[in-house]
């Protein structure tokens, strides 16, 4: 048997090329399985040792893209929420929009008292019909290897805990949960800590069963950034504007005049939108590079 060749990862870690993972993740993000397969066996022809994951990802995108569009822009849904930054604003907004996709009340920004000192909140959120207020920190990273270490889950639970000293001395409670939420990954340790003291977590495929890529699958709502037929400046013009997902730009067609595309390039970003908003919701895990 043939060994696996030895790929670079982002980090810098080496580890065989796994055919597998990387036909495994061609499905969850919507291809079929002849097409993931036969992506998947151009691919791993053309690895050698010491390629690097990224190299491997963007051959099969680019040639997910000859075959959808749609499913090649949610396989490379993790680097869609990349190009939301530079700071963390977008994200934040977007994260906002899909909790009200889910039929949440939210406000954003918003100061909460503590017990000792007020702080401020970025996303708090209210379900009427689950009677259950929120509040959230936001960590938003530029680089996918960035993982959101015990120390901030450290700082985080100790906001929450002052802001439940005060709750929990109202008649009335202002908050029963409080959340971290980052555009890529948990340190172990993170994830530790937080079970045990209570913090939820939601991140790039944590937790497995309803990670963010999950949710944002299943609700439908997607950033801007992830259609490939928008060009990254285009992209930034949208989000400057206040456009921050793909379904209000569906929606609401005319937020792509800012663009001033003549319309045959309008129809074209329209069916790629469509066809991503038509997608199955995803029940797995999260694609990975492989």
């Amino acid at each position: 048997m043939t060994a696996l060749p030895i790929i670079i990862k982002a980090d810098g870690t080496r580890q065989p090329f796994d055919p597998a993972r990387l036909t495994a993740s061609l499905k969850r993000a919507g291809a079929g399985e002849h097409t993931a397969e036969r992506i998947t066996k151009v691919v791993t022809e053309a690895v050698v040792p010491g390629m690097t994951s990224k190299e491997v990802h963007t051959r099969a995108f680019t040639l997910m893209r000859r075959e959808s569009r749609p499913v090649a822009a949610r396989y490379a849904l993790r680097r869609a929420l990349l190009e939301l930054g530079p700071t963390g604003h977008p994200f934040e907004d977007f994260v906002s929009h899909l909790y009200r996709a889910e039929g949440w009340r939210v406000e954003t920004r918003k100061i909460i008292q503590g017990h000792c000192v007020p702080h401020e909140v970025d996303l708090y959120a209210s379900h009427p019909g689950q009677d259950v207020r929120l509040a959230a920190e936001l960590k938003y990273h530029n680089d996918p290897n960035y993982k959101t270490d015990l120390k901030v889950a450290l700082y985080v639970k100790s906001r929450f805990d002052d802001i439940f000293s005060r709750a929990r001395a109202k008649p009335e409670r202002e908050i029963d949960r409080g959340i971290l939420i980052t555009n890529t990954k948990f340190t172990s340790e993170a994830v530790a800590y937080a079970e045990c003291s209570g913090v939820d977590l939601l991140g790039w495929g944590y937790p497995a069963h309803d990670s963010l890529f999950i949710r944002m699958s299943r609700a439908k709502v997607y950033p801007v950034t992830t259609l490939t037929r928008l060009s990254r400046s285009e992209k930034r013009l949208l989000i400057d504007s206040g456009s921050i997902a793909v379904d209000e730009l569906f929606r609401e067609r005319r937020r792509l005049d800012v663009l001033k595309l003549p319309p045959a390039r309008v129809g074209e970003i329209l069916a790629e939108a469509e066809g991503l908003l038509s997608l199955n919701g995803a029940h797995a895990s999260a694609p990975t590079l492989p």
